[in-house]
């Protein structure tokens, strides 16, 4: 969830402290999500622009408010959680990439034994390992649900071109992600991408980069195939609030529940134990004047 401010000649991309589920937004901020969902796309930038160029310009405070100085007056609200971006013309896509089957990926294939209406290999089981990782874009919905579609679809949209970038760049970016943080002790499942085009037509990718919220970070050494996985990323408040929806409790519609304590506190813990494993930084000791984009 980000508030985004327009500077001109640059955006101020804020990113909260609130966490939705199932598209709906709850009651209850996690504390310091904020500050990991820039900060880890800052050091994830950095260690991706030879790859793909990126939007973010910095994360440091004094560089922001040195160009702008107005800034300045609310620095303390904004401050480690905001990140000063180019302005893009962004693709209405998401572009998923699946190294493993999760989540909604394993709901159709189970059923059905596609993704996005495409055949999978017979015989997988849930959260097995894809054989090289897949492409599998979706839609942006301003109402409602994301839908997974096509890369026939995609070209639909955004012309065959830009969608072959697109997956090109989306999986660049996801294999050095998952090398890096398999060194780490992480696996990423899965993860989705944002792009748009500077105003020279570059693409570039935008938003946020390989977090716990725009991916499914799970700890390798309790990784067993067959089964759905441990998390660092807000999967316990999804797995919480689809209890109440089987219960009957909830119908996946505003107002959404509020979250007990315990649920509130160990998400904000896992997300800071995913930035600390990924980066090997605690948080409070960021160095943001070294943290950039491309």
């Amino acid at each position: 969830m980000r508030d985004i401010y327009d500077l001109g000649e640059a955006l101020l991309m804020v990113a909260s402290d609130r966490v939705s589920a199932f598209d709906v937004i709850l009651p209850q901020p996690i504390p310091r999500k904020g500050e990991v969902l820039t900060l880890i796309s800052a050091w994830w930038f950095a260690r991706t622009s030879e790859l793909v160029p990126n939007h973010l310009l910095s994360v440091d405070p004094e560089y922001i408010t040195g160009r702008f100085p107005a800034l300045a007056r609310t620095r303390d609200i904004w401050s480690r959680r905001a990140m000063l971006v180019r302005k893009l013309d962004p693709f209405p896509v998401e572009c998923v990439v699946r190294g493993y089957i999760a989540g909604s990926a394993w709901q159709e294939y189970r059923s059905a034994g596609t993704l996005a209406g495409e055949a999978l290999p017979e015989g997988l089981a849930e959260s097995a390992r894809l054989e090289a990782p897949l492409f599998s874009p979706a839609t942006k919905a301003e109402e409602g649900h994301d839908e997974n579609i096509t890369f026939e679809g995609t070209c639909a949209i955004v012309g065959k071109a830009a969608a072959e970038e697109l997956r090109r760049a989306s999986i660049l970016l996801y294999e050095r992600g998952r090398e890096l943080a398999l060194s780490r002790g992480i696996l990423i499942a899965d993860t989705k991408f944002e792009f748009g085009r500077d105003e020279a037509g570059a693409i570039r990718v935008m938003d946020e980069i390989l977090t716990p919220d725009s991916s499914r970070f799970w700890p390798a050494d309790s990784y067993i195939a067959g089964r759905t996985q441990p998390s660092f990323d807000k999967q316990p408040v999804r797995d919480y609030l689809e209890g109440l929806v089987q219960n009957g409790e909830w119908d996946r519609q505003p107002p959404a529940p509020d979250l007990p304590d315990e649920q509130v506190l160990e998400t904000s813990r896992r997300y800071q134990e995913a930035f600390v494993r990924i980066t090997g930084v605690p948080l409070d000791e960021v160095p943001l004047s070294t943290w950039g984009g491309t």
